[in-house]
């Protein structure tokens, strides 16, 4: 790994508005790049917006999609390597896909393995943990609720990537249109995603930067409009070093669009990899059997 400056973009992805949220991409793209940014990482869904009804529709096919082409000229355009959510359609099957592009065109996805919620009624799981060399480093991306699951991160980090992307579009608590209950909702996303994975660099001494889309994004018919499942997002960006420390966060009060920017040095990398408690050296993968074995009866 070379040091490389990223930034995580917290932002709100309303509803239906595709071309609207791509002009928002490139602007959020510029004031990383004017911040020194290389690697910007936007929320899970960012383009086509979190179970949006009318998904399938929306859906495009990836690399060949209209907004990947369009997420294509923004890299280039800023020399620089995005991370964005959208839904992917392949064969008639949608999935949740994380894409990776930048200044010389697309370079892979990764689609969402677990479905939370009501994440099922759009979506099909996908199969696949891979790694992208961008040049100065590797990275993987773990989308939202995979996060949970320890297995995907400690995977990338055995197939090489230095830093583990975590994008999220996650409802966690809902709130009303007083300061006081957003704030709540804020500093409760906040204090989760602290609690959760800053422990999944620590244990794969990897960097990782998390971001969650910000806001209301709109009403689904589906539900009251008080329901958990709406797509309200409490937002928040972290950066953690790989000893799971701190290094960047936004802030814990308001719900809004923001951005953080940290450089992630890579003789720190280096430094807690060569630590002799570093567990990806000292782990014994031969009595783990009992986890790739079906617990679970119906």
């Amino acid at each position: 790994m070379q040091s490389i400056r990223v930034a995580a973009i917290s932002n709100n992805s309303p509803l239906g508005q595709v071309d609207r949220i791509l002009e928002e991409v490139d602007l959020w793209t510029r004031r990383a790049v004017e911040a020194g940014a290389e690697l910007i990482l936007f929320p899970e869904l960012q383009v086509h917006s979190h179970c949006t009804p009318n998904t399938f529709d929306l859906a495009e096919s990836i690399p060949n999609g209209r907004s990947t082409d369009r997420l294509v000229e923004i890299a280039r355009k800023y020399k620089a390597v995005l991370s964005i959510g959208m839904s992917e359609k392949e064969a008639d099957i949608v999935y949740n896909a994380q894409i990776l592009v930048g200044p010389d065109g697309y370079l892979g996805k990764q689609r969402k393995i677990h479905m939370s919620r009501d994440e099922v009624l759009y979506y099909k799981g996908g199969r696949e943990f891979p790694v992208f060399d961008i040049g100065k480093c590797k990275v993987g991306m773990i989308i939202c609720y995979d996060n949970q699951f320890p297995e995907p991160a400690r995977i990338l980090a055995l197939r090489g990537a230095d830093i583990l992307l975590m994008p999220h579009a996650a409802r966690m608590k809902m709130w009303d249109d007083t300061p006081e209950s957003a704030a709540t909702a804020r500093q409760y996303a906040h204090d989760y995603f602290l609690s959760c994975y800053a422990m999944r660099a620590r244990e794969n001494a990897c960097f990782g930067v998390v971001t969650n889309q910000s806001g209301k994004a709109g009403f689904v018919d589906l539900y009251p409009p008080d329901h958990p499942n709406q797509p309200h997002h409490a937002g928040g960006a972290l950066i953690f070093a790989p000893n799971g420390d701190t290094l960047a966060s936004t802030q814990r009060d308001e719900i809004r669009d923001e951005m953080i920017v940290q450089d992630l040095d890579a003789a720190v990398l280096a430094a807690e990899r060569s630590l002799p408690n570093y567990t990806l050296r000292t782990r014994r993968p031969e009595l783990f059997g009992e986890l790739v074995r079906e617990q679970v009866t119906c």
